[in-house]
């Protein structure tokens, strides 16, 4: 069988769309890099005592976990050094990460959560990295000799200005996923070779399903309207819609959204009345961005 490396499958796109470039290439093969490093971590798990809390929180006021803040320097250490980057901002990190002046720069912005779903690290299930890719808005760049310099607001944009987005997920197989606007595609970690094999291509949502994924356990917090469509959907046959569903719930969004891609459904992170002033929990541009962007290509026929 022939199989298809990440750096393979990105040469191919490269040739075939003039809006993909080599340093564009380069940062997610870096990135997938990165992933595995740190899927090899997660493997380890309480043999390298990486899975007990450190005395700090992040910015978000989130304890922290000693693989939390190794699974961010690894993010950080692999890519800074990439010509190809202007700056860095992980949901670890309070302020954005602006590559060092004795380090080549480029246009590409890089954002990720370093590993999504770590409360569940004891438990041994599956976590995640996400990461998106955004280039520096033209209207900002400024130039110091042939560098261009950043600011944080450059990092402000749109989630439809991301030139690339995925995630890993660490669970039975480590696998990549991700899309440069192209389509889905999914490559599985072959521990023997020490690579990124492609497993699953234009990948679509299924239609059809009976699954939806939401923390049921707090419905009594949810607005009328969230708690509303959730017993529709509990009540079956007998309800509205005329149909049994399934709740699945993992409590590590790229668990839980991986699940979806593959066999369809719904995953919902609402607002809760328990506090008010904040609008979710999901970060917009480490988590919600990145993650519509995959779901975005995966409901597309292309």
């Amino acid at each position: 069988m022939n199989q298809m490396t990440i750096n393979h499958y990105l040469t191919e796109i490269k040739q075939q769309s003039s809006s993909i470039d080599s340093e564009l290439c380069s940062l997610i093969e870096m990135i997938s890099n990165s992933c595995k490093i740190i899927s090899y971590l997660v493997s380890r798990g309480k043999i390298s005592g990486i899975l007990d809390n450190v005395n700090s929180k992040n910015f978000h006021g989130e304890v922290q976990k000693k693989l939390d803040v190794m699974a961010n320097q690894i993010l950080l250490e692999t890519n800074e050094q990439l010509e190809c980057l202007a700056g860095i901002a992980s949901e670890e990190m309070e302020n954005v990460y602006l590559i060092p002046n004795h380090y080549s720069k480029g246009k590409y912005l890089l954002l990720f959560d370093p590993l999504d779903g770590s409360s569940n690290i004891n438990t041994n299930s599956s976590i995640g990295t996400i990461f998106s890719i955004l280039s520096i808005p033209h209207s900002s760049s400024k130039m110091l000799g042939n560098a261009m310099l950043t600011t944080e607001k450059d990092f402000l944009q749109s989630g439809d200005n991301q030139v690339a987005a995925g995630y890993a997920i660490y669970g039975p197989q480590s696998q990549f996923v991700f899309t440069v606007g192209t389509g889905i595609v999914i490559f599985t970690l072959d521990r023997e070779v020490d690579s990124w094999i492609m497993t699953h291509n234009e990948i679509i949502i299924p239609e059809d399903t009976q699954e939806f994924s939401i923390n049921t356990s707090n419905m009594r917090h949810w607005d009328d309207k969230i708690s509303s469509y959730i017993r529709n959907c509990i009540a079956g046959e007998t309800g509205p819609f005329r149909k049994n569903y399934n709740m699945r719930w993992i409590a590590s969004m790229v668990a839980d959204v991986h699940r979806i891609l593959m066999r369809g459904g719904i995953f919902l992170y609402p607002w809760d009345k328990r506090n008010p002033n904040e609008p979710g929990k999901l970060r917009l541009m480490y988590e919600a961005n990145p993650i519509s962007f995959i779901i975005e290509q995966a409901g597309e026929n292309q």
